[in-house]
């Protein structure tokens, strides 16, 4: 079936209700169309990849891909970038923390997480820059003896700090998670809250930089979706 002619205009959490993983698909499709023929047959084949990686994952009541597709196409839409290497590893910016025996085709998971060979597989597939922002937005090990929030926001800085386009990926993934906070539900909404208040005003002052390639106005948006994490946090915090 044709996607409805209004989809372009739909919010993308309301696609999401409304029309669910296809919907997303299909306004992803249609946002990569003003992309040269070779971009979106890369796209293509990164949304192929992402949805075999992570068929088996679910966000609390949805398929994992429609995370994925709402970051990249965020990027596209609200960021107004279509630099083809941001948006394969936006596709794919979970990929290697999540699924790394899937990448290097390891059928069961066994032994450590083969990140490096991951990262190494997809470098050979979509070229080294798509790697370093993959890495770039991929979380650590963590160390069991110290909080992991704490460890979290750290690594955040210390990688988006050298990476200024690894921060467009970051922040589109921090407003489907934080700002999203309210398409979810369960635990997962005071721990949400819990993880990602502290981490606003970090996120802010490395958006602000200079060097961080996004308009002026696409930064004035983004500063206004930080705020209203900001108050969505609160309230939720206060009521726990």
């Amino acid at each position: 079936m044709d996607a409805p002619a209004y989809l372009m205009t739909m919010p993308l959490h309301a696609i999401t209700e409304v029309l669910g993983e296809q919907g997303l698909r299909d306004r992803f499709a249609l946002e990569i169309q003003r992309l040269p023929a070779a971009d979106q047959a890369v796209l293509a084949e990164a949304l192929e990849l992402a949805g075999r990686l992570h068929a088996e994952q679910r966000r609390v009541r949805e398929p994992y891909l429609n995370h994925l597709l709402r970051v990249t196409i965020r990027i596209i839409t609200y960021y107004r970038i279509t630099d083809r290497d941001v948006l394969v590893a936006a596709l794919l910016h979970d990929s290697v923390e999540d699924q790394p025996w899937g990448i290097v085709g390891q059928a069961h998971r066994s032994g450590p997480p083969p990140r490096e060979q991951a990262l190494a597989v997809l470098a050979g597939r979509f070229g080294p820059r798509v790697a370093q922002l993959v890495n770039a937005v991929t979380n650590p090990e963590y160390d069991l003896d110290r909080d992991k929030d704490e460890q979290y926001r750290e690594h955040v800085v210390e990688s988006l700090d050298v990476d200024p386009w690894a921060r467009v990926i970051k922040v589109s993934d921090f407003t489907d998670n934080g700002v999203g906070v309210i398409h979810t539900i369960g635990p997962k909404v005071l721990r949400a809250a819990t993880k990602y208040q502290p981490l606003v005003p970090l996120l802010r002052e490395l958006v602000a930089r200079p060097d961080t390639p996004l308009l002026g106005e696409v930064k004035a948006h983004i500063f206004a979706q930080f705020d209203l994490a900001e108050k969505r946090f609160s309230a939720i915090l206060a009521g726990s």
